[in-house]
């Protein structure tokens, strides 16, 4: 189950904090999440000072870790000490995208709008080529260009239409960046009230880029040697895994379902018998146990082994068929 309430992320942050201490060689990627966590519980002081122990410790993504400071600073009133932080990265010109996006959207929260269009369009002008192929994290900045651009009421340029042409969501791009929406809001007509609700989920799930906020919904996935392997030394598994079949298509449902109810930075992340055991023997559990499962895949994605979901429908399938997404697992369901 993930975190809902303030308590619960800082008792999940707490966890992350123990597991990095038995993880060294992961602790970067778990302190980050734990701090992430810490952010959601509201200890905002709690969250600076994992960020500040991971900086003094030559840290492998210091632009992201800095990014994700900066926002957190002046989500409770450093912002002198904020905006130092992002003029410092946008000094260095960091070839990660995620940096730059958590400090243009950090940025556009706080209104300002003008300087959140130069990062991304500074970002887009560094890390996007007519040679280079356009990722899922370039999009994402992209993306969030063309919606502060919206915002500010300026034309469509080229980046927009790539942004348009890239998006895939039910909505169109330029409808669900419409400033105007929000007056829908105000409406007493349950239809477009709802219309709205849509739009605004649609828009939840395009803003978050998979390193820029709390590591992604993951959803554990058995290649077939592995799950054999795994019911013959625990075969109280089966009723959780009755066919290989049954069980990918499980995953594509329930990250479809996910999806659909506006859940964000959705992952998979492959299983395999000896690290499901040494996860287990760390936890002082049993192997067979269903619960410990899902603690599983939550801690796969954590140490930062999530691919994220969906692939690009040209893309090879994820469970490893050799298909194209789109011929595979991506069929739209009937």
């Amino acid at each position: 189950m993930r975190p809902d309430t303030p308590a619960e992320h800082i008792a999940e942050a707490e966890r992350l904090i123990r597991t990095a201490t038995r993880y060294p060689e992961d602790q970067e990627p778990l302190l980050l999440q734990a701090a992430a966590h810490l952010e959601l519980g509201d200890a905002r002081d709690r969250a600076s000072a994992l960020y500040d122990r991971l900086l003094s410790s030559s840290p492998a993504n210091p632009h992201l870790i800095k990014a994700r400071q900066a926002a957190n600073l002046w989500e409770y009133g450093h912002e002198a000490e904020a905006r130092a932080l992002i003029s410092g990265i946008r000094a260095a010109a960091p070839t990660d995208p995620a940096p730059w996006e958590v400090i243009a959207e950090a940025l556009e929260s706080h209104d300002e709008l003008e300087a959140s269009h130069e990062c991304f369009t500074e970002a887009a002008t560094l890390l996007t080529s007519e040679d280079t192929p356009l990722t899922q994290a370039t999009t994402a900045l992209l993306t969030g260009r063309h919606r502060v651009r919206r915002l500010l009421g300026l034309p469509h340029d080229d980046w927009d239409m790539v942004a348009d042409t890239r998006h895939i969501g039910p909505i169109p791009l330029d409808e669900l960046h419409d400033p105007k929406r929000i007056w829908a809001l105000g409406s007493n007509d349950p239809a477009e009230l709802r219309a709205e609700i849509a739009r605004l989920r649609a828009e939840l799930g395009d803003r978050r880029a998979a390193l820029s906020r709390p590591f992604p919904v993951a959803i554990l996935h058995w290649p077939a040697r592995e799950l054999a392997e795994l019911l013959t030394s625990y075969p109280t598994l089966a009723a959780e895994y009755p066919t290989h079949e049954a069980h990918l298509n499980k995953v594509e449902a329930s990250l479809r379902a996910l999806a659909a109810s506006g859940t964000t930075n959705l992952g998979i992340v492959t299983a395999s018998v000896p690290s499901y055991e040494a996860f287990a023997a760390s936890e002082k559990s049993s192997p067979s146990s269903p619960s410990l499962l899902a603690e599983y895949a939550t801690t796969l994605a954590a140490r930062g082994k999530a691919t994220p979901w969906p692939p690009t429908p040209t893309s090879p399938c994820w469970c490893t068929s050799g298909k194209p997404y789109a011929e595979c697992h991506g069929v739209a369901a009937p």
